[in-house]
């Protein structure tokens, strides 16, 4: 049952082959037995597991149906679950129970699935190896000695476990694309207000996304589906139609226009991975698309403008965690002062309070102009590039990572080092963009992912494209050793 896609698992529900009930037992058992060598789960949740398994059923029973209607998955710990622990990796928030559900989760609720868990996270998604999280490193099942990627990583590695099949994500620079590059998955980041953010703890408002962690296209286009729309409670959610993204999957590549930057092809790419990006291009021109060379200028700049932009808008939105009305407060305080000082020293770690320092930094008197705004003036350049790209191509095509997961703790001491592996990625979410990364092959055992972008509300085209890719490649179908 473990090793059954999303897509199948409907099937199998629809035609009673087995029940919601026995699937989310199994899964839950895999997961005791497996998990404690990941660590990618926070929170079990059995009992809500069952409870939901069972209502499945009954609703399956009653002539109901759809593709989600007990489908297992698992939240990233940073959407809020009424009554469960909500940490987002975080000390500051380990005590944390919601009192209510994010947008996403209640509507995946209503669809029908059943939540096994919440999953292990970089703290306060700040990261890109799933290692600044409070309860510990995730580690990836392609080669437990290696990361899997954050900020999603506990997501990503669940999935790629085959613990479960699909997993909520969110994607600030990447934390979506990343881990599925880095752990053989396919992972969508929408457009930007396509996926409500309400119960969705924030990190930088103006780049988190919502989206789907999975095996395939075709189970993230299902995930989305459930999670996609319109929220009143969302300022930045955006009134667009939601198209079935499963009805678009097979539409033919011919006469696709397919964008590769030239820019992405420096020397700060492993060439190994450049070569399985040119393997996935002539795969698709096989299939009818039409492949041309692009540039993307303002590409250099987006590192820069981002490391300037999330910590600014992390200092921010931070700001409530103070030790007064929810999280970690310290013992015995002094005086209020005294209190605010040693709950966000003591609450939060190292990697939050640095990203919290250098964003208090940039929006500070006398450097407002000189940082944050610069920044803002580069984010409007990397979106006209782009612009400008999509007058000429469909599709925008490239590697997701400059390298394979590396080392757990190899770049610990150099915080910067980690920044660089975002460069592809970031650039979406600067311009609000969606992006898709999906398996293209390996290196050294070590899975390689090639990244999609496409215009605003193009997710369908992404899925088609990357579904199309799949039915003809099977690198999605492989599975790490021992899992």
């Amino acid at each position: 049952m473990h090793h059954m896609t999303l897509a199948e698992i409907a099937r199998g529900l629809a035609d009673k082959k087995f029940s919601s009930e026995e699937l989310t037992q199994v899964l839950l058992a895999r997961i005791a037995q497996l998990d404690p060598q990941l660590n990618s789960f926070i929170s079990l949740t059995e009992e809500l597991a069952l409870n939901q398994a069972k209502a499945a059923d009954a609703r399956r029973a009653n002539g109901e149906t759809g593709a989600l209607l007990g489908a297992p998955i698992a939240h990233k710990d940073l959407f809020c679950t009424q009554g469960i622990r909500t940490s987002c990796g975080s000390k500051m928030l380990d005590n944390f129970k919601a009192p209510y559900d994010a947008t996403v989760v209640a509507k995946l609720a209503a669809a029908g699935t059943v939540t096994l868990g919440k999953t292990n996270m970089d703290e306060f998604a700040m990261g890109s190896a799933n290692e600044s999280s409070y309860y510990g490193a995730v580690k990836n099942p392609w080669n437990l000695e290696h990361v899997p990627g954050g900020s999603s990583g506990g997501s990503a590695a669940a999935v790629a476990a085959r613990l479960l099949p699909a997993a909520t994500a969110t994607d600030t620079g990447g934390s979506i694309r990343q881990p599925a590059a880095f752990t053989n998955l396919t992972g969508l980041k929408p457009t930007y207000g396509r996926v409500s953010r309400w119960g969705m703890i924030a990190y930088a408002s103006s780049l988190d996304q919502g989206g789907p962690l999975a095996r395939t296209a075709e189970d993230c286009a299902i995930l989305l589906q459930g999670m996609a729309g319109f929220d009143p409670n969302d300022s930045t959610s955006i009134d667009e139609p939601v198209p079935d993204y499963s009805a678009s999957l097979n539409s033919s590549l011919q006469g696709l226009r397919i964008g590769v930057p030239k820019e992405y092809f420096s020397a700060g790419l492993d060439p190994r991975i450049a070569e399985r990006v040119h393997d996935s291009v002539k795969a698709l021109e096989k299939l009818g698309a039409v492949i041309k060379e692009i540039s993307l200028p303002n590409m250099q700049h987006a590192i820069p403008a981002y490391y300037v932009i999330a910590p600014a808008e992390a200092s921010s939105n931070l700001s409530r965690f103070d030790g007064v009305r929810f999280g970690y407060r310290c013992e015995n305080p002094e005086n209020l002062i005294d209190l605010y000082k040693r709950s966000r020293g003591e609450g939060f770690g190292a990697e939050v309070q640095r990203r919290i320092m250098v964003g208090a930094y940039a929006l500070s008197a006398g450097y407002y102009d000189a940082y944050y705004l610069k920044a803002q003036k580069i984010r409007r350049l990397v979106k006209n590039d782009f612009m400008a790209a999509f007058n000429e191509v469909d599709i925008i095509l490239g590697p997701t990572t400059p390298n394979p997961a590396w080392k757990l703790g190899a770049k610990n001491s150099d915080p910067v080092a980690e920044y660089l592996e975002d460069v592809y990625t970031i650039t979406a979410n600067l311009a609000g963009l969606p992006g898709l990364s999906m398996p293209a092959g390996f290196v050294d055992g070590l899975p390689v992912g090639v990244q999609l972008l496409a215009p605003y509300f193009q997710e369908g085209r992404l899925l088609n494209v990357a579904h199309q890719y799949q039915l003809n490649t099977d690198w999605h179908t492989r599975t790490p050793t021992g899992f």
